[in-house]
């Protein structure tokens, strides 16, 4: 094919660019692999890269397809390849790409017209479900959807499914095991079958199918696009990474830009791999580092280096270490309050001081780890007549299970005859909305409801704190109150998100909350793996500042309460930036009398021997696979010896032992206190508070079952 004459503006294009982006445009040709650090132009310098091609006469547009995640970026590309007056180039989503395959090669590869797409799975993930007489609610119908697109977009089959999980550990939501789910999974393609829809990931799998079996159909493709360029490549799973090499052939002219330390969602099948292997699929490669960072203040990404680093200053495999451009700013600040209600109250106070001095609100956003978070922080900027949206999420009031809860509580307070503490009673009622004493294990729509409903039972404890006296009407009417205050603005306001509803965002302030153990990391991520896609988390927050950066956690949840929570150990290595409250200060191991420690956590199963992935598994010193030895009748004994210890000290039943703990001492039966102190979960202060007691327990069961 003869090349298009030279623009006269091609090297205009490159002369915009810094030394980096330069080297990524100036080569469009030949397999490239861009590492690109938060805030360094990535898609200035993939577009630029595109306009050099065509107007340097290398591409023609129409056979480029600029593949991005969403339909936002797609646009932003268009736009600004418009601004560089280059028109034709396709940029579109994955799955815009693919459906508009699937719509023009459906007639000659299959016949008629390609079926249609359904907008949302949680129909027929019910139906499925009812079929198989299963009882879901809202939060497990959408943790369900989640865990097939999960499955799908792995290249899992119902066949295959439950061999997966089970070898990579990963436990089902809504309380199914691994061939309960496999099940489901099943009959949702059954209902989409006698529906005739597809759902979104079917579109690309439909795709790839067409693609490996028609070669002709793989041809015209091919020959459409000859040059492809990838953002966001850390977030492709595997099914797009199989589209994407079909797409491409025996050919190499692809460029891939990502960040591995902004991998965020490996939950929904996105793995940085990809990213990482580049150059082993591709070894004649050219891999280029994005380091110069434009977002951010030099303070800012100082903070930023350290937090990927960690204490040990090692560098995470495949992140860069930004160098700032911008001028310097204020120093990032750690706040260390006494509890909840106060770091709440003052995030509102340095807010409105900010708008005082002429801060837009849309400039300023308070992130969070869980959406639960941020009823705390809705409450104190309604407070202070603050307006806010939140993005990501509904308002907390507006979430279907706190507003069912709140008809079961108004119930409730007309029966208020005030023999139950007021914390114990509403912790009742939460019960018949599907709160549990204890978090599920599972992340998700159910781990989300979970805290919703425990923030609930966190006001009626601040309730009672502030007047012990306080009955049900009296909480009823206070969360009324807070309800009917929020009524912000959802255009012009100061923006609450999560962490992972963040990416991809940038304020001038950002307040980072709740930077403890516990929430950063999440007491969910109990592997290494996680809790590495942890610091890759708090890493994405302190990167959307573009100038002010405060984080802060609170002692304590309520007022009056003992403060025992410690800083996040993602801060161990910042404590030169942001002061000596960022050390975290882990308890020391007890040692026996010749100064060695005592029995650690099991990593192997004490049944088959084969290693432990999950907290709860190391708890217990068993894999779920193995089955348990303990006696039924003693577990439940136990938990009822719990309850009642828990409520005479007014106390969350998991305060005393955590379930794990509990199947642990069943199925070890401690004869002594030594026995007793080596069981994961019984601490040196539990050990004095409850231990005489589970003994005495355990030796009255023993007697009991004697012949």
């Amino acid at each position: 094919m003869a090349s298009l004459p030279v623009h006269p503006g091609a090297d205009a294009v490159l002369d915009a660019l810094d030394p980096e982006q330069r080297e990524v445009a100036a080569h469009p040709s030949g397999p490239m692999c861009v590492l690109a650090g938060a805030g360094t132009g990535k898609t200035r310098a993939i577009t630029h890269r595109i306009a050099y091609g065509v107007l340097s006469g290398v591409y023609q547009p129409q056979r480029v397809l600029a593949v991005t995640f969403t339909a936002r970026a797609a646009g932003e590309m268009r736009s600004r390849l418009r601004d560089l007056h280059v028109g034709g180039v396709q940029a579109r989503t994955f799955h815009a790409a693919s459906l508009r395959q699937l719509h023009y090669f459906w007639p000659q590869a299959v016949g008629g017209a390609a079926p249609e797409v359904m907008p949302h799975k949680a129909s027929a993930v019910a139906e499925a479900g009812a079929r198989l007489r299963l009882r879901l609610d809202g939060p497990a119908v959408r943790d369900l959807a989640s865990e097939i697109e999960w499955s799908k977009v792995s290249l899992l089959t119902p066949e295959s499914y439950a061999a997966a999980v089970t070898a990579r550990r990963r436990e089902p939501p809504a309380g199914l095991d691994a061939t309960a789910m496999a099940r489901l999974v099943a009959a949702y393609e059954e209902v989409k079958t006698e529906r005739g829809v597809i759902d979104f990931e079917d579109v690309l799998l439909l795709m790839v199918g067409i693609l490996r079996e028609h070669d002709e159909v793989a041809q015209a493709v091919r020959g459409q696009y000859r040059h492809f360029v990838v953002d966001e490549y850390q977030d492709v799973n595997r099914l797009q990474q199989t589209l994407l090499e079909l797409w491409l052939g025996e050919r190499d002219d692809i460029c891939v830009v990502g960040d591995p330390a902004q991998t965020i969602y490996s939950f929904t099948g996105a793995s940085p791999q990809h990213l990482l292997g580049f150059r082993s699929r591709h070894p004649e490669a050219r891999t280029v580092e994005l380091v110069r960072n434009y977002r951010s203040t030099p303070q800012v990404v100082g903070l930023a280096n350290l937090v990927l680093r960690g204490p040990g200053g090692e560098r995470r495999s495949g992140a860069v270490e930004l160098r700032a451009q911008r001028s310097d700013g204020p120093a990032p600040e750690l706040v260390v309050a006494d509890n909840e209600p106060d770091e709440a109250a003052g995030v509102a106070a340095r807010v409105s001081a900010l708008l005082d001095e002429g801060h837009p609100a849309s400039e300023i956003a308070v992130l969070f780890r869980t959406n639960g978070q941020s009823e705390g922080f809705e409450s104190a900027l309604a407070e202070r007549g603050i307006p806010y949206l939140v993005r990501g999420g509904e308002r907390f009031f507006s979430r279907k299970e706190v507003r069912d809860a709140l008809v079961l509580l108004r119930g409730a307070a007309r029966s208020d005859d005030g023999e139950v503490p007021l914390p114990d009673l509403v912790r009742d009622v939460l019960l018949g909305a599907g709160w549990t004493r204890e978090p599920p294990t599972s992340g998700g729509a159910a781990r989300e409801r979970w805290e919703s409903l425990a923030a609930l039972a966190g006001l009626a404890d601040d309730v009672h704190a502030a007047d012990p006296t306080a009955r049900l009407p009296a909480l009823v009417s206070e969360l009324d109150e807070r309800a009917s205050a929020q009524h912000a603005p959802t255009v012009q306001g100061v923006t609450l998100a999560s962490l992972h509803a963040a990416k991809g965002l940038e304020w001038d302030t950002v307040f980072l909350v709740g930077c403890s153990e516990g929430l950063l990391p999440i007491t969910m991520a109990d592997t290494p793996e996680a809790v590495e896609e942890e610091r890759r988390l708090l890493y994405v927050g302190v990167t959307r500042a573009r100038q002010r950066l405060v984080l802060s956690y609170a002692g304590a949840r309520t007022p009056g309460a003992k403060p025992s929570r410690r800083p996040s150990r993602f801060l161990e290595g910042t404590a030169a930036v942001l002061g000596e409250a960022a050390r975290s200060q882990p308890r020391r191991r007890r040692t026996s009398g010749a100064g060695k420690a005592l029995t650690p956590v099991r990593s192997t199963c004490r049944s088959c021997g084969v290693a432990l992935s999950t907290a709860r598994e190391r708890t217990i010193g068993r894999c779920s696979s193995c089955p348990t030895t303990m006696d039924e009748r003693l577990f439940e004994t136990l938990r009822e010896w719990r309850l009642t210890t828990a409520r005479a000290a007014d106390l969350p039943a998991f305060v005393v032992f955590t379930d794990a703990t509990l199947v642990a001492i069943a199925e070890q039966m401690p004869a002594d206190v030594a026995a007793l102190a080596r069981i994961t979960g019984v601490g040196p202060a539990k050990l004095e508070r409850y231990g005489e007691a589970v003994l005495d327990l355990l030796q009255d069961f023993s007697d009991d079952e004697s012949p």
